[in-house]
C-alpha cells in the first residue's frame, strides 16, 4: 500500500514509523531483526530502509596498498524484500542519484516492482568522503527532481530507451526529503524551498524532513511550503540524541542547532547512557507537541538501535 494510503486511511490519526540502516557485509540480519522485533507492537505501516553511497578502501597486494571502491551495507532492496516478507510490513528503499547511473537506478525499480514494493523514497545522496561538493555518477543524475522524473515516467511505461505498452506498470509512491532548516548546500530556506516544489510538481507524493530539534521549525517549514502549494504531506523526521558528541557531529553534518535547554541537560551528563535517557526524553515531549498538532505521521531514525525508539513510542503509541 502507498504511504498516501496510509495516511487516508487513518483518517487524521498520527502513525509511527521508522528508519533503518542496512547491516555491513558479513553481518548476520537477525541482528536486524531482534531491533525491529520490540518496535512491531506499534504497528508501523511502513519501514524505510537507507542506502549508502559507494566507498573507497585500501587493500594491500603486494606490498602496496590497492584502491577499491566498494559498498559496505548493500542489500537494500533484498532487506526491504525480507522486511515485508517477514512482517507483512510496506518498506520503502531508499534510491539515490550518488552512485547509480540511470540505467542501474531502472533496474532497481524494476527489481521493487516485481518484489511488490509500493513505495521508494528518492534522494539525492551525499557526496563522497573525497569530494568537498556532491558529483553525479558517470551517466547518473545530479538532482533528485530528476530521480523523481525517472519514477514518474516508469509508472507511465516510459523507460529509458523506449515506451512500452503495458497493463502492469509501476506505480511508485515516491517520497522525498524537506529541510525545516534548509539543506546545508542551499543558499537560502526560500531557494531550499522552491527546489522542494520542483520535486513535487515533478510528481513526489510526500515529504520526509530531515531531523530537528526545534517544532517551531519544522511548523514555520509546513506553512512556508503551503503557501507555496507543496500540499503533500509532510512528515516529521525525529532523531533522539544518544551519546554526548551528537551535540558537535549532528550540527556539523547537517547544520542545525539544537536547543539550549538541551544542550545543557546533555552537558550535565557523565556518560553516554544518561545522554540516551535525556535523549529519549526531549523526544518524547517533542513528539507529544507534534502529535498535538495532528502531523500525519511520527518517523524516526533508529540508525540501528531500537531501544530509545521503543522507550518513546511506548509514552506515545
Amino acid at each position: 500500500m502507498k504511504i498516501t494510503e496510509h495516511i487516508k486511511k487513518a483518517n487524521g490519526k498520527t502513525l509511527f514509523s521508522f528508519e533503518i540502516i542496512p547491516p555491513k557485509k558479513g553481518n548476520n540480519i537477525q541482528e536486524l531483526y531482534n531491533n525491529i522485533d520490540p518496535l512491531m507492537e506499534f504497528n508501523p505501516p511502513f519501514i524505510d530502509v537507507t542506502t549508502s553511497r559507494e566507498e573507497y578502501v585500501y587493500l594491500e597486494k603486494e606490498g602496496l596498498l590497492d584502491r577499491k571502491i566498494t559498498r559496505m551495507r548493500p542489500g537494500t532492496v533484498g532487506i526491504c524484500a525480507a522486511i515485508k516478507h517477514k512482517y507483512d510490513v510496506d518498506t520503502v528503499p531508499h534510491v539515490l542519484c550518488g552512485g547509480f547511473s540511470k540505467e542501474e537506478t531502472e533496474y532497481l525499480l524494476v527489481d521493487c516492482h516485481y518484489l511488490g514494493i509500493d513505495n521508494v523514497m528518492a534522494l539525492r545522496g551525499d557526496a563522497m568522503s573525497h569530494q568537498k561538493y556532491f558529483e553525479a555518477s558517470k551517466d547518473g543524475h545530479k538532482y533528485a527532481t530528476q530521480l523523481v522524473n525517472q519514477v514518474k515516467n516508469l509508472n507511465k511505461g516510459k523507460y529509458l530507451h523506449d515506451v512500452i505498452e503495458a497493463a502492469d506498470t509501476s506505480d511508485f509512491c515516491i517520497g522525498v526529503a524537506g529541510y525545516p532548516e534548509k539543506h546545508l548546500e542551499s543558499p537560502s530556506l526560500q531557494t531550499d524551498l522552491k527546489r522542494l516544489k520542483e520535486k513535487v510538481d515533478a510528481g513526489a507524493d510526500y515529504v520526509v524532513t530531515q531531523m530537528f530539534f526545534d517544532n517551531q521549525k519544522y511548523f514555520e517549514f509546513v506553512k512556508a511550503a503551503r503557501e507555496m502549494n507543496i500540499n503533500v504531506p509532510i512528515i516529521p523526521g525525529i532523531k533522539p540524541l544518544a551519546v554526548k558528541r551528537h551535540l558537535q557531529i549532528l550540527p556539523q553534518v547537517f547544520r542545525i542547532d539544537l536547543p539550549e535547554h538541551l544542550i545543557r541537560e546533555v552537558e550535565k551528563c557523565e556518560t553516554n547512557l544518561d545522554v540516551r535517557k535525556v535523549g529519549v526524553e526531549f523526544a518524547i515531549q517533542q513528539s507529544k507537541e507534534l502529535l498535538a498538532a495532528g502531523v500525519p505521521v511520527l518517523h524516526y531514525y533508529s540508525m540501528g538501535k531500537s531501544d530509545n525508539i521503543h522507550a518513546i513510542a511506548s509514552e506515545l503509541f
